[in-house]
């Protein structure tokens, strides 16, 4: 199947980058309806404070998919393909760093790094910007301290509640992530948390600590839940591609590693197109708005990646370690239940 891929798609820097054009009136109307529901939704919690906070919960799950929305422009801003200016896409992209939290800078650099090297096993960079995944073979060679940890690490409500909250709280107030020549990302990076800081305390200051932070972070939190498990259900399939750099290839990780995610018409909306997740790996330069046109362009490519529903995306949480062997993901029962079979054999 790879080299049937690799025939169909011989051409396609040149294929997809008739896609990665911006358009100014298409970012604009964007903007509109994302900032303005956010910032309607959030008058009304504020207002709902005084009255019930289960209310005003309840409200920030509608809220936090808006915040999706607005990270999708901020992530488009990262790989420069929002607007035609790249003045404007720094100042779009900063903007919305302010709400959902995520430094505009450092983010995009972690995240085009993942781009650059999504699906690559090498111990050293397997996990910048990506999910923390072992192989069997390292699961097995572990001690089970560690084992442990990977296991705690990888229990649902640790890796889809626990791990955003410090995903958010910690690796992006603390920059984890350095390359050679960062420096000036690190000073923007602790720019852009300073004057975060800055701006959450005038709006407690102004319309009341509890009520602000309680709103916001709410707000926040769930948006970490359901952005991990979007990039989840995008690159822990079972038929993923993961491969040691001598041998990947970026277009085989772009399809193969990538699922669409196909949702109803109101979640894909809502998650800016997002779930053509294979076709924004082929070119991230290709803006939210223009990834269902490329998809339903080039439908060929529905043969060579993984199509998941919502509803059947729910299995991909028993996906555990990467088996070389056999080329997927495997749950720890199938881990265990080989190791027992494989001990009886000898």
């Amino acid at each position: 199947m790879q080299n049937e891929l690799r025939n169909r798609l011989e051409n396609w820097p040149v294929i997809f980058q008739a896609y990665a054009q911006a358009d100014t009136r298409k970012a604009v109307i964007q903007i509109i309806n994302s900032f303005g529901p956010f910032l309607a939704i959030w008058a009304i919690m504020y207002w709902t404070t005084f009255y019930s906070y289960l209310l005003t919960f309840a409200l920030a799950g509608i809220n936090a998919f808006f915040l999706v929305r607005i990270f999708i422009i901020q992530h488009d801003c990262g790989h420069r393909s929002f607007l035609k200016s790249q003045t404007g896409n720094k100042i779009i992209g900063w903007i919305c760093s302010f709400f959902s939290t995520l430094p505009y800078t450092y983010w995009a650099g972690v995240h085009n790094f993942h781009h650059g090297h999504s699906g690559q096993l090498e111990v050293d960079i397997r996990d910048i910007g990506d999910l923390k995944t072992l192989t069997v073979k390292e699961f097995r060679e572990a001690s089970p301290l560690r084992r442990l940890r990977y296991r705690i690490f990888r229990m649902p409500l640790i890796t889809f509640v626990g791990a955003p909250a410090i995903y958010l709280g910690l690796y992006n107030r603390i920059p984890l992530v350095g390359f050679k020549g960062w420096q000036k990302i690190h000073r923007q990076f602790h720019l852009n948390n300073f004057a975060l800081l800055a701006f959450y305390l005038l709006l407690g200051w102004l319309l009341g600590w509890q009520r602000f932070f309680f709103i916001q972070l709410s707000i926040v939190f769930l948006f970490g839940v359901i952005a991990m498990w979007f990039f989840y259900v995008q690159h822990q399939h079972e038929g993923t591609y993961k491969e040691w750099k001598d041998r990947w290839e970026y277009m085989i990780a772009a399809v193969q590693g990538s699922t669409y995610y196909k949702l109803p018409r109101f979640l894909q909306w809502l998650t800016g197109n997002i779930g053509f997740h294979h076709i924004h790996h082929l070119n991230s330069k290709i803006p939210n708005y223009n990834l269902e046109r490329a998809a339903k362009e080039n439908e060929y490519l529905d043969q060579f990646v993984t199509t998941v529903t919502f509803f059947e995306s729910f299995k991909y949480i028993k996906h555990k370690l990467w088996c070389e062997d056999t080329r997927r993901m495997i749950s720890f029962r199938e881990f265990y239940q080989r190791e027992k079979n494989n001990h009886v054999g000898d």
